[in-house]
C-alpha cells in the first residue's frame, strides 16, 4: 500500500525534494540559500511529484554522522541543521532544516562572500548578485532601504508644501508645523557627518521629482484585449509621488472595468464587476511592500478574464503565501506604511489579502491568487468573464498558468474536483490544439504553456 505514497507538501521556496542524494555542494548551496532567505528543509527519497521513493538505511546512516558536520565547516557564518529520518512504511527519507539566519550572508567558505552566496528564488537556488548581497547585509542589521539617505540629492528635494499638506490632513493627529524634527521622525530625512540627506522614503512620498533618483519607482497600467496580452488597448505609466501613483492607477482601474446598473424605485445603483476594495488594497499591498531596490517597474495588467498586480521583490520576513489571510504581514517600508495609514488609506496592518478574499467570497466570485516568484509577488483578481468559462464542458485550463510556470494532473484535479480521467481529457484537448506541450513521464508529468 505504500508503493505510491505521496509526501504531504508541495514543493516551494521553503521545501525542495531530492529523489536521489545530491552532492555535497549542492546540498550546502540549497541549505545555504534556505539560511539567507525564511527558512527551509531539503527531503532526500522524494522524486519531483511528491512520490517517495526512499534512501537505503546504510546511505541515511551515513548522512546522519557527518552532514551536519561537512555543513558546519563549509559554511560562515556558522550554520547548524537540524537532520532528521521519516519513515513512510518501508520506505525512509532525510529531512535537512534550518531555519532564517540571524547573520546574513551565510555563503561558503572556500568561494567567499562575492562567489559563494546563494539564495532560494522560488523553488530554485541561485547565485546572489551584489545587490541581494547588500540587501542581505541590511536585513541583518535590521537596516530598511527606504530609510538610507540618497546622498546625491538635497534636502529641498522634498516637497516642503507636500509634506505640510499630510500634516494637515493626518487622521487622529493636531495640525502640525513642518520641521527638522517632524522630518526626521516620520524618516523623511536623516542626518550623517552633520549633514542632512533626504532618505529613499522621504524622496519617494513627497520628491519633486522622485524617478530623478529610482526611474523604475513607478507603476506601468495596461488594459489588454483578450486573455493573452498582445493587443494595448490603453496605457498609463502612474510616476510622480507613491501617493500621486495609488490615485493615477486607481482611476485607470476603475476606467477600464464594467459596471452594472439597477434602480429601485427613484434610485439607481451602480456596482462594478468585482470588489472596489479587492482591487484598492491589491493596489496599496504593491505600493508599500514592493522592493524599492529593485530596479523593476510594478505592473497591473488588466485582461479579459482577470486584473494582475505585479510588485518587485518576494514576500518580506518568514512568511508564506498561505499564511496571508490569518492577517500574519512584514513590514519591508514601516516608513511609507505609516504615511499611507495616518492618510487614512491602510486601516488596519495585515488585513488587506483578508478584504480581498473575504470580499470576492461575499461577491461569489472565483477566488484570487497570490504567488511568490523569482524575486516578485503577483496578485490575480478573477474577473467574472473568467467564470463564465469554468461553466463550459472544457474550463479554462490556460488560466492555472497565470501563477505557475508548470502544472500537473493533480492540479486540475484539485481545482476543478474531477477524476484524473476527466482532467487528463482536458488536458488532451489542449495538446491537441497545439497550446501546451508535456514533459515527462508516467506520473512525473508535467505540461508547460506554449
Amino acid at each position: 500500500m505504500f508503493d505510491r505514497i505521496r509526501y504531504p507538501e508541495m514543493e516551494s521556496s521553503f521545501l525542495e525534494f531530492k529523489k536521489e542524494v545530491p552532492k555535497n555542494d549542492q546540498i550546502i548551496k540549497t541549505i545555504i540559500g534556505f539560511c539567507n532567505q525564511k527558512g527551509g528543509k531539503l527531503i532526500l527519497g522524494v522524486a519531483d511529484d511528491r512520490t517517495i521513493v526512499g534512501i537505503p538505511e546504510l546511505v541515511i546512516e551515513h548522512l546522519l554522522e557527518s552532514l551536519d558536520h561537512a555543513i558546519y565547516e563549509a559554511c560562515h557564518p556558522t550554520i547548524i541543521p537540524v537532520i532528521s529520518q521519516q519513515r513512510f512504511g518501508d520506505k525512509s527519507i532525510l529531512i535537512i532544516s534550518v531555519s532564517a539566519g540571524m547573520n546574513k550572508p551565510y555563503y561558503r567558505k572556500s568561494e567567499g562572500m562575492h562567489r559563494g552566496t546563494f539564495v532560494r528564488i522560488g523553488r530554485s537556488t541561485v547565485k546572489a548578485t551584489p545587490e541581494m548581497i547588500e540587501e542581505l547585509k541590511w536585513q541583518s542589521h535590521n537596516i530598511d532601504f527606504e530609510k538610507l539617505p540618497i546622498y546625491r540629492a538635497k534636502t529641498e528635494n522634498i516637497d516642503g508644501q507636500l509634506v505640510q499638506k499630510f500634516l494637515n490632513a493626518r487622521k487622529n493627529h493636531v495640525k502640525a508645523e513642518i520641521s527638522q524634527e517632524i522630518m526626521r521622525s516620520y524618516s523623511l530625512i536623516v542626518e550623517e557627518h552633520h549633514e542632512w540627506y533626504p532618505t529613499h522614503a522621504g524622496i519617494l512620498l513627497f520628491g519633486n521629482n522622485p524617478q530623478f533618483y529610482l526611474s523604475e519607482a513607478m507603476i506601468i497600467c495596461c488594459h489588454f484585449k483578450g486573455i493573452e496580452g498582445r493587443e494595448a488597448i490603453a496605457s498609463i505609466d502612474c510616476v510622480g509621488t507613491l501617493l500621486n501613483q495609488y490615485h493615477q492607477a486607481h482611476n485607470f482601474i476603475l476606467s477600464r472595468l464594467s459596471r452594472s446598473f439597477t434602480i429601485e424605485g427613484m434610485i439607481r445603483e451602480e456596482k462594478l464587476e468585482i470588489p472596489e476594495v479587492a482591487f484598492r488594497e491589491a493596489l496599496l499591498n504593491l505600493l508599500i511592500h514592493r522592493n524599492y531596490h529593485l530596479p523593476s517597474p510594478s505592473k497591473i495588467l488588466i485582461y479579459d478574464d482577470r486584473v494582475e498586480f505585479f510588485s518587485a521583490g518576494n514576500f518580506w520576513g518568514p512568511i508564506k503565501s498561505d499564511q496571508l489571510l490569518k492577517g500574519m504581514t512584514y513590514l519591508r517600508n514601516p516608513a511609507i506604511c505609516k504615511v499611507f495609514r495616518e492618510v487614512g488609506l491602510v486601516e488596519k496592518m495585515g488585513t488587506g489579502f483578508i478584504q480581498i478574499f473575504q470580499s470576492y467570497e461575499k461577491w461569489g466570485l472565483e477566488k484570487p491568487q497570490i504567488f511568490e516568484g523569482d524575486n516578485f509577488v503577483k496578485c490575480i483578481l478573477p474577473r467574472p468573464y473568467q467564470q463564465q468559462l469554468l461553466k463550459s464542458t472544457e474550463p479554462d485550463i490556460l488560466s492555472l498558468f497565470y501563477a505557475k510556470a508548470e502544472i500537473t494532473v493533480h492540479d486540475i484535479m484539485s481545482k476543478y474536483s474531477v477524476s484524473r480521467a476527466t482532467a487528463q481529457r482536458w488536458l488532451q484537448i489542449l495538446l491537441d490544439q497545439n497550446k501546451i506541450v508535456r514533459e515527462g513521464k508516467t506520473r512525473n508529468v508535467r505540461y508547460h504553456k506554449v
